[in-house]
């Protein structure tokens, strides 16, 4: 299979059923306070719309996200960049939705929309967050010659077989042990996603209650590779083993944005699309998975199941005697190209993460960068970690510092060893838009890595 060519294929197919949409068109509006700036906008074949702020001296470079057009207001980010001269913009997700492929083909056509106006661009960057930053990775694999650089931010970024295979770990570890008789959905989400994600949360909060079910819970998040962070409190020390679970338990259900919420609605998005369930653990070793666990996370579960008077020999032993969920295989193979990344990148690459995002959780960063290693193109790639807890925790001048690190890198074509956390930091604190918390870190390798056959 042509990896690369085929996203195109699948888009350009779907594309050419759609009407075509209204011209772009041309205005201004004082988006940067003292001057003015060019807004281009309009809508892309598929009908989602695209905008981009151009200031007046404009030097060449242009920033697309997927998820710019989707606000009315421009982040401080990207206001900071549009001062500097940069153009910025990009699309929306509101049309495209879990349908990865069309979401990165678009962040190309919507480029070449801009170029239609304000004149060829010297360097086309692709910058996101969350499904963003995967998108923006994206592009580099499927459409190399289309960009210039990349910068991605709390992507994940193992892949989306991959991650959602880990994803299912966790809820099968939940539903096994805390729910042996099936009552709450593990994949096959039902229609009323709300109701799933309430009966889920109630259900961990009663297990919550209890030694054996905090014990329980821990399990499941070790497995699932969480981050024992929760955003209503310090990061704890692993030491510290009430505190290491209740950051846990707030990760996977208690926060604003919980683990176990995402793991029903997006599962049920990307089931829809692809007309079955893309995730299996047949064949999976946990007590394997478990042993390979940091030391840190083995420790709080040692010691929970002990407080509790569990055998964790037991538990593990009765997850991995369930019986285990198959994957659809058409399901497998659509989801795979949106995207399983390959690591055959020919731009430079930078990528931030928060080591305590639980949605975008940091182990599958090692997954990227041994992906890009095999490959040959570690030169290519610099990975950055802050500090800090909840899903795309960043401050905007993180977000800066992350996006003047892939410019350094284009001006100069040399990194310079700009992207030491020292360093990163400098730059942060120089902008005036928020913390610098920049760490040196290491994740975890990442537990479920996939690769397809033809990958």
């Amino acid at each position: 299979m042509n990896l690369r060519a085929r996203p195109r294929a699948v888009i350009a197919a779907a594309a050419a059923a759609l009407v075509a949409t209204p011209a772009l068109m041309t205005t201004s509006s004082p988006a940067m306070g003292a001057t003015e700036d060019t807004v281009i906008s309009g809508h892309l074949a598929d009908s989602t719309p695209y905008r981009f702020l151009v200031p007046d001296d404009w030097n060449g470079t242009v920033f697309v996200d997927m998820d710019f057009a989707g606000s009315a207001d421009a982040s401080p980010t990207a206001q900071h960049l549009v001062g500097e001269g940069a153009a910025y913009g990009g699309t929306s997700r509101t049309v495209t939705g879990w349908n990865i492929p069309a979401a990165i083909a678009n962040q190309v056509e919507a480029l070449d929309r801009f170029e239609a106006t304000a004149g060829k661009a010297d360097r086309r960057i692709t910058m996101g967050s969350s499904m963003g930053g995967f998108v923006a990775a994206g592009v580099a694999q499927h459409y190399p010659d289309a960009i210039d650089g990349v910068v991605s931010l709390c992507g994940g970024l193992s892949g989306t077989v991959s991650q959602w295979n880990q994803k299912l770990d966790t809820v099968f570890v939940l539903s096994t042990l805390l729910d042996p008789a099936g009552t709450l959905p593990v994949v096959g989400i039902p229609e009323d996603v709300s109701g799933s994600v309430a009966a889920w949360q109630q259900h961990l909060a009663e297990a919550q209650k209890t030694p054996e079910g905090r014990a329980r819970i821990a399990l499941a998040a070790t497995i699932g590779q969480l981050p024992a962070w929760s955003e209503s409190a310090p990061r704890p020390a692993p030491r510290d083993i009430d505190a290491y679970q209740r950051g846990w338990y707030g990760a996977l259900s208690a926060d604003s944005l919980p683990y176990i919420g995402q793991a029903m609605s997006s599962r049920r998005s990307f089931e829809t699309i692809l007309g079955g369930n893309p995730s299996w653990n047949t064949g999976v070793d946990y007590a394997e998975q478990l042993s390979t666990a940091s030391p840190a996370a083995r420790h709080v579960v040692d010691q929970l199941y002990r407080e509790a008077g569990l055998s964790l020999e037991a538990d593990v032993a009765a997850v991995d005697g369930a019986p285990r969920i198959s994957a659809d295989p058409d399901a497998v193979e659509q989801f795979e190209l949106g995207t399983e990344f390959d690591g055959r990148i020919s731009v430079p690459v930078v990528t931030m993460s928060n080591i305590g995002d639980q949605i975008s959780t940091v182990a599958q960063q090692s997954e990227y960068q041994d992906e890009v290693t095999r490959a040959g193109n570690s030169h290519l790639l610099r990975q950055t970690y802050v500090e800090a807890p909840t899903h795309c925790g960043f401050s905007d001048a993180e977000r800066v510092a992350a996006a003047h690190l892939l410019l350094h890198r284009l001006d100069t074509g040399d990194w310079h060893g700009r992207e030491t956390p020292p360093r990163m930091n400098r730059v942060a604190e120089s902008l005036d838009l928020g913390p610098a918390r920049f760490i040196p870190f290491r994740p975890d390798a990442f537990n479920r890595p996939y690769s397809p056959s033809w990958g």
